[in-house]
């Protein structure tokens, strides 16, 4: 089973580059979107349904252009979820699942708090408010596949600039040991990427300023964070880094599901 997940930065944009050609190629079974910036009605077209798939959405209704995440599967999912019960997360459009049996496939946005003290007073928030939720998921022998901008770096290994960005949100030591802290031990989250290449040095998001792109400075911040019951069926990663459809590259991983 092959999962992609991609911040889009806006899906028409990504679009118009070349994404859907590319995804075509993929043979993916499941695809998370985050940053969709826009309503579904403006997604409706067939340049933006590869055949063979069906898309799920959850928009953001505080102010549209804005957030927004969806799912592309080929299998059509037992159930489709948009909301965690919490407004203010779930109005900005930062969750969708589709349940297949045991197994839920999860496209999440995290806020960033990098636009100022309020944004990230709000990533704290819901950082308190979604650890209690991830522990109940963990407990409940669901299989768990949460895809997804975490605008979080968990080690220097992480962020081509560490010391620099000590004091800048996403690499924050209190961001840091919160999502770290989720997958502390053997019966913890397992992040997909590190479980396959523990040294690993790879990025999946750059700034658009400074060429930070061509020189390889970015940040590891779009993750597959998996229960441990599927520790054993990861098999493979990529980090599709060119062509260039976003800010953010492409993270594929494939299951043996």
């Amino acid at each position: 089973m092959r999962i992609i997940s991609f911040n889009a930065n806006g899906l028409r944009s990504a679009a118009s580059k070349g994404f859907f050609d590319w995804f075509r190629t993929q043979n993916a079974d499941v695809l998370c979107v985050q940053e969709t910036k826009a309503q579904e009605h403006q997604l409706a077209g067939p340049e933006f349904l590869p055949e063979g798939y069906r898309a799920y959405f959850r928009d953001a209704i505080t102010k549209k252009g804005y957030s927004g995440v969806a799912i592309y599967t080929k299998r059509e999912p037992d159930e489709v979820r948009t909301a965690m019960g919490w407004a203010p997360f779930d109005d900005e459009g930062r969750y969708i699942e589709a349940r297949y049996g045991d197994l839920s496939v999860v496209s999440f946005y995290i806020p960033s708090g990098s636009s100022g003290e309020l944004r990230q007073g709000f990533k704290f928030e819901v950082m308190d408010w979604l650890k209690p939720k991830l522990d109940e998921w963990l407990r409940s022998g669901r299989q768990y596949v949460l895809c997804g901008d975490w605008n979080i770096v968990r080690s220097r290994l992480d962020i081509k600039n560490w010391a620099s960005n000590q004091k800048n949100s996403g690499c924050l030591p209190p961001e840091r040991d919160w999502l770290n802290g989720l997958c502390a031990d053997e019966g913890g989250w397992v992040d997909a990427y590190r479980s396959l290449k523990a040294e690993g040095q790879d990025y999946t998001w750059w700034s658009n300023r400074g060429g930070a792109r061509g020189n390889d400075v970015g940040w590891r911040i779009d993750y597959q964070i998996v229960t441990p019951n599927l520790r054993d069926r990861l098999r493979a990663c990529a980090i599709q880094k060119e062509p260039r459809y976003s800010d953010h590259a492409p993270f594929i991983v494939d299951y043996e599901l």
